[in-house]
């Protein structure tokens, strides 16, 4: 498996119906299909865990298809907990929940910089994390990396060394 990503999200904004809406808006904006079969998973005693989509551009320019998996977690999922807050700079005081995981982001970085835009557009409190980086994606760095000549290496690096590069 593949480096994956989430959103993060304050605890107190969370809703998975939000999230779901969100989702398709923003897959709506950046021209990305999405698959949504509305099947969930739930625990052994039948509370919701979560729910998988599939978020995908297909190119007409002959290259490969890009696409990822989408996982919007309930509330309660131990997926949701979030303990990062020191080794990516961020404040204890916000409690967050990682919500919206992407199960790999390789071969579909372009995809998710669309998608991300169009999603911290309409959430600009939110962060987007990349699994193994010690830093965070703000509404404001996405926004600059959209205005910027596409890097398909833009999730590998730091956005704050990124922009003192240029």
């Amino acid at each position: 498996m593949g480096i994956s990503a989430v959103i993060l999200k304050k605890k107190d904004k969370y809703s998975p119906e939000k999230l779901l809406a969100d989702t398709i808006v923003a897959a709506f904006h950046s021209d990305a299909a999405l698959y949504f079969y509305n099947s969930k998973t739930y625990t052994n005693e039948g509370e919701f865990l979560y729910t998988t989509l599939n978020i995908n551009r297909k190119s007409f320019t002959g290259d490969k298809e890009s696409s990822f998996i989408f996982h919007i977690h309930s509330i309660s999922s131990p997926s949701t907990e979030f303990y990062y807050y020191e080794d990516l700079g961020l404040g204890t005081s916000e409690s967050l929940y990682q919500v919206g995981h992407i199960e790999d982001i390789y071969g579909s970085q372009e995809l998710i910089l669309h998608f991300m835009y169009e999603y911290l557009k309409l959430n600009p409190d939110d962060y987007f994390w990349i699994a193994d980086n010690d830093w965070v994606y703000r509404w404001e760095d996405i926004l600059r990396l959209k205005s910027s000549p596409y890097d398909s290496d833009w999730c590998y690096r730091n956005p704050k060394d990124y922009f003192l590069e240029y």
